[in-house]
């Protein structure tokens, strides 16, 4: 199996996203129903160490979810994070700040919603919308981008000094990949609900998103808090090779039963 390594996004300007196929299946097990079989085993061991975390109260997991319209955050959420207790778990997502959210700094409506000791937090679209969307509709300029992007990596490293582990997956699908996902919403009533008109608009800038998501990911992968390319074309895989990375971010905790307590090693329950 393909290491996870080799995913990790570099601190280089010559990052070029056009180089990762997003039909790669690196972490397949060879058919979609192994996939499905070994994802479930890998839920199940997020759960144990979920427990675990939960139970030491001391640390807490960060994962954010970026990638175009259509690349699969919702579903990566549903099938990677199916085992865990929804009781330590939150999901968070950013869109459009409101006009009281845009009356403070662009952070400002994230703090809140960071995982507390013990938790895990997941962003479905994060503070990263605020160097993405901004930057392709010309909201902000290079200046401000590269200054915002110098804030979020402080305000990383602020979480990671807390305790927070932080694991940032950038869903890779191809632009056509995302034309038969679209269409595919369009075509059965019953989904018609997914689909708007807006990404439609959005999609003509697709050129201008690979750019920005390319010069965002190279500047904010650190080793506190690294990004990883996950081939999404292939909806299975990519929640598998999650999982994966989920898992590599919960066992480097090196977590363990809290110790027990001596006063109760002599009661009996009548």
């Amino acid at each position: 199996m393909a290491s996870l390594a080799k995913y990790r996004v570099k601190n280089d300007k010559a990052f070029d996203l056009r180089k990762l196929d997003p039909a790669a299946k690196p972490f397949s097990r060879g058919s979609k129903a192994d996939d499905l079989a070994y994802l479930a085993g890998l839920s199940e061991k997020i759960c144990t160490l979920q427990e675990l975390l939960y139970a030491n109260g001391k640390r807490s997991l960060l994962v954010v979810l970026q990638g175009t319209d259509t690349s699969g955050k919702d579903g990566a959420v549903r099938s990677v994070f199916s085992h865990v207790n929804p009781q330590g778990v939150s999901v968070a997502g950013f869109k459009a700040p409101t006009a009281e959210e845009q009356q403070h700094d662009f952070l400002w409506r994230i703090h809140p919603h960071v995982p507390g000791a013990g938790r895990i937090a997941i962003f479905n679209r994060s503070h990263y919308e605020d160097v993405l969307v901004t930057r392709v509709k010309g909201m902000i300029d290079d200046a401000e981008a590269q200054r915002r992007m110098a804030h979020i990596r402080h305000f990383e490293k602020l979480l990671v000094d807390r305790g927070t582990v932080i694991l940032k997956c950038f869903l890779h699908i191809s632009k056509d990949e995302q034309k038969a996902r679209l269409q595919a919403r369009l075509d059965d009533p019953a989904k018609n609900w997914k689909f708007n008109v807006a990404d439609l608009e959005e999609r003509k800038s697709w050129d201008a998103y690979q750019t920005a998501y390319a010069a965002a990911l190279s500047a904010t992968s650190t080793d506190d808090a690294p990004w990883y390319v996950v081939p999404a074309n292939s909806k299975t895989h990519r929640n598998v090779m999650i999982a994966e990375l989920c898992l590599a971010a919960l066992k480097s905790m090196k977590l363990a039963p809290p110790k027990a307590n001596p006063a109760l090693a002599k009661l009996k329950i009548e």
